[in-house]
């Protein structure tokens, strides 16, 4: 070994510690639903590069480098103590076990006894349900797809929530494998985590060990979900086709279906939740909830926290969203103005309703908020951008520091991501799991008004953002450590 590159020696130590690592993960998640983090980075089926640059945020978060040899330590000796379904955020715990002297020596006894303290009113139960909840998925398209990835990979004897069906329309012959080979290969996310076949017999899509069931109907009345072993089904509606209480109320219809999530802008007085923001609206009797929209996932969190600060008079959000499916791919009819036109060679301009959205999960922005949408030849990955005028002067660097600690050390800690980057373009974000990324580069402040700048992926944070809410409906509630 090359001892005269100090670097690349302790990359290799990095480097061997970190694929140790990835064992004790999985045997946390799989045997205690333990989901272990580090400065929020999720290391669940992650790779040895994903755990290294996962360390490389300590200079951001808590200002300090915090190394893989400390949060090893602390995994090792979570293993031992195994404790009940949590999320576990071993980067800012070895942080403050290091500010208590607790790491500076060899002896395990006193940091394990700290690590003891900090999750010993876990549960000691596998799971924080009595028992496994049953999800359908109505619509298998750009969210629905996603959000089946994330249940998939989430899939242990410990995860309460199981994907056992999916429901399309009537489909042609060979529907099954195309809808198998959607979600098996993607062009925005990448390949599928996993193995996927086709049970033709069973009409099933067998993904990682997962019976999914493909179920073919033109209308939620014409199922029985009892059929097929499923009973007290949340149905999570991805069609976008049904929109108010009078629509989603047809998903209750059919046997073995309890509740309905929304993941689209809904109508009338249904519950628009932006989870971390207005979840504390949501009561065990709804039935039918919605988890808002893509662009007020992102700009509710952001909105919030400048108006607890500096208040808000008034502003204005122009959302640069990338072309979605209801566009078409080159000019043809469309009942919307401007959406008929060619979707990759144009910018078109249109409206949104996610500015509005705001107010019914942040009732005192109500009427003080206008938007409009430019939808741009981009894929995946948008941008909205917040004209306000505040209450309250302030500064650039009096904004970016105080959003930056509602990014790394608030209860909005996994809505918002702060990026730092002179560099970073839309591709960069792909996958980002905040609905919100707070771009501080591009922050412009003069007395009482600002111009913020707020990244979304409008597909995968989204995404993050309704799997959360999915989870407070049917009762699952894990608890933080950090």
């Amino acid at each position: 070994m090359n001892t005269e590159n100090p670097y690349l020696q302790a990359y290799i130590e990095e480097q061997s510690l970190a694929e140790q690592m990835i064992p004790a993960v999985g045997t946390l998640y799989r045997d205690r639903g333990v989901i272990i983090t580090v400065f929020g980075r999720k290391l669940m089926n992650a790779s040895t590069i994903d755990i290294i640059k996962a360390h490389r945020l300590s200079l951001q978060v808590v200002g300090e480098s915090v190394s893989v040899v400390e949060t090893s330590r602390i995994l090792r000796l979570l293993v031992d103590l195994m404790p009940g379904s949590s999320r576990i955020d071993i980067g800012n715990l070895a942080f403050k076990a290091r500010h208590q002297g607790l790491v500076s020596t060899d002896d395990d006894n006193a940091l394990k006894d700290y690590l003891h303290s900090r999750t010993t009113d876990l549960k000691d139960e596998s799971t924080l349900l009595d028992e496994p909840r049953d999800i359908v998925l109505y619509g298998f398209g750009r969210i629905g797809r996603i959000l089946a990835r994330l249940l998939i990979e989430r899939t242990t004897s410990s995860n309460p929530l199981r994907l056992r069906a999916i429901v399309v329309r009537g489909g042609r012959e060979g529907d099954l494998k195309k809808r198998a080979s959607l979600l098996r290969r993607d062009s925005i996310h990448g390949p599928f985590n996993g193995h996927i076949n086709v049970d033709e017999e069973q009409s099933a899509i067998i993904a990682n060990g997962n019976f999914i069931k493909v179920i073919y109907a033109n209308q939620p009345e014409d199922i029985d979900y009892t059929e097929y072993g499923i009973n007290n089904a949340l149905i999570v509606d991805n069609t976008g086709v049904f929109k108010d209480e009078e629509a989603l109320s047809r998903h209750l219809v059919p046997k073995g279906a309890s509740k309905v999530l929304l993941t689209a802008p809904a109508g009338g007085e249904i519950k628009n939740i932006v989870y971390g923001v207005n979840e504390h609206m949501m009561e065990d009797s709804d039935n039918i909830l919605c988890a808002a929209s893509c662009t007020t996932n992102a700009i509710t969190p952001i909105l919030k926290v400048i108006n607890d600060k500096y208040g808000i008079e008034n502003g204005h959000v122009e959302t640069v969203h990338s072309y979605t499916n209801d566009q078409n791919l080159i000019d043809n009819y469309h009942k919307a103005d401007r959406r008929g036109r060619s979707a990759p060679l144009n910018m078109v301009l249109t409206s949104t309703g996610a500015a509005k959205a705001v107010a019914k999960a942040l009732p005192e922005l109500a009427g003080k908020l206008s938007g409009n949408a430019i939808r741009v030849p981009t894929p995946n990955v948008s941008m909205a951008v917040c004209n306000l005028n505040l209450k309250t002067s302030t500064n650039r660097d009096d904004i970016n520091a105080h959003v930056r600690e509602m990014a790394f050390n608030s209860e909005l800690s996994l809505q918002i991501n702060y990026s730092y980057s002179t560099e970073v373009v839309s591709t960069d974000l792909v996958g980002t799991p905040e609905p919100a990324i707070f771009d501080s580069v591009a922050t412009l402040a003069d007395d009482n008004r600002c111009v913020l700048y707020v990244w979304y992926d409008n597909e995968f944070g989204y995404s993050t953002q309704v799997l959360r809410v999915m989870q407070h409906m049917v009762g699952l509630h894990i608890p933080t450590i950090a």
